[in-house]
């Protein structure tokens, strides 16, 4: 009786422990995704480079995210292992950023974040895997562990921001290295969960493509993500350009990351209870007002106002979208339906917002740049409801 008792209570002990360390590793490893997001940006318009330059440096690291996703996702499939395989990104990053410190040559600095971020990108799937398969170990729900990666990108945002202001935006690099650090020594504390891993099926991707409904939601999927992807590209430079301070700047952000928690808790409990267009209607439409404001906002702290619309747009849009490609892509293909979307999510919409968007930005300034990105969600919500009206409205 007493062992038996002490055998649970050790199994409950390990799990607790497994608990924490995902915890704290997901808690880091957003923590230096805050600083590469917020103040990264910022650390070469203080070295110095245009809001173009800075577009291509951001969408640059995009498009080689869209290969790093799946040759990470094939590496963890063919040695079953994600936490060697997060451990070397982690390596791989701390490298990128020492070689990025003393560089001001700007197609040296495209060629080492384009690597930095090769190395970046596929942290968050990685550690998703490995967090959704801790579950059926240690009892703790996904969303549990994950939300601590929530907390480390706000309380990190407003942090560094205060950290910053001063210290100075030159001192970036020097926390993005500590940030890293930390994560690989966390990373030790983490067990590698196995379990039946779906290979990237390739075969599935023409096949998935082929279908007409699945083309025109993905295309849909492109414009939302287009428009999420240029305001959170140019959130930090658009603020200091209106006057705000490195502290103010990880405040607006603060305040984005906290106010997606309780959306997607209540979306994860009554979201059934929805139909998935009207939602993703409804996220677009909050968009597009999003944007709107920011084209005509002249106080930074107005922005900091707007960022409490982080809820009702990207949490309402990523978890419904998530939820709606569940039930559109048949189960052989459900592998190769998650890649699409993460490929058009994190790749082509932010090689199209870096690219063109910085342009944009530059030659025609920060008001019509907004109001492009007004159009595109304003396009997304007008294609969502006559996608809506093809499927429902015959019957």
């Amino acid at each position: 009786m007493n062992s038996s008792d002490t055998a649970a209570g050790g199994i409950s002990a390990t799990a607790k422990k497994e608990t924490l360390a995902l915890r704290a590793f997901s808690f880091s490893t957003y923590s230096t995704q805050a600083l590469i997001m917020s103040f990264i940006p910022l650390y070469f318009l203080s070295k110095g480079f245009s809001e173009s330059q800075i577009g291509i440096i951001y969408s640059s690291g995009l498009f080689v995210s869209i290969f790093a996703n799946i040759i990470t996702g094939l590496a963890s499939d063919k040695f079953q292992t994600i936490r060697k395989i997060l451990i070397v990104l982690l390596f791989g990053q701390l490298a990128m950023i020492a070689l990025l410190f003393p560089l001001d040559n700007f197609a040296m600095v495209c060629i080492v974040m384009a690597a930095f971020y090769f190395f970046q990108t596929p942290m968050n799937p990685q550690s998703d895997s490995l967090i959704l398969l801790s579950s059926q170990y240690t009892g703790t729900p996904y969303a549990l562990i994950r939300i601590f990666g929530s907390l480390g990108f706000a309380l990190s945002a407003y942090g560094f921001g205060l950290l910053l202001k001063a210290i100075g935006s030159e001192w970036t690099i020097l926390v993005a290295l500590c940030t890293v650090s930390i994560s690989i020594v966390l990373s030790l504390f983490i067990k590698d969960y196995r379990g039946s891993s779906r290979k990237i099926q390739f075969a599935g991707f023409f096949k998935l493509l082929g279908q007409r409904n699945v083309m025109l939601f993905f295309l849909l999927i492109l414009l939302i993500s287009t428009a999420h992807r240029m305001y959170e590209s140019f959130l930090a430079v658009t603020m200091r350009q209106l006057g705000a301070s490195d502290s103010l700047i990880g405040l607006a952000l603060l305040i984005s990351a906290c106010s997606e928690i309780p959306i997607l808790f209540l979306l994860g409990k009554y979201g059934h209870k929805f139909k998935e267009l009207p939602l993703l209607i409804f996220a677009s439409i909050m968009y597009g007002v999003r944007m709107w404001l920011l084209s005509e906002i002249e106080d930074p702290r107005w922005v900091v106002a707007t960022q409490a619309m982080h809820s009702v747009t990207f949490g309402v849009y990523f978890s419904t979208a998530l939820r709606y490609i569940s039930q559109l892509i048949p189960d052989e293909f459900r592998a190769s339906g998650q890649a699409v979307y993460t490929v058009i999510w994190t790749g082509v919409a932010g090689l199209i917002s870096g690219v063109l968007g910085g342009l944009v930005y530059e030659q025609f300034g920060r008001v019509a740049f907004y109001h492009i990105a007004t159009g595109v969600a304003c396009s997304a919500a007008l294609g969502f409801l006559l996608y809506f009206f093809s499927k429902y409205g015959k019957g």
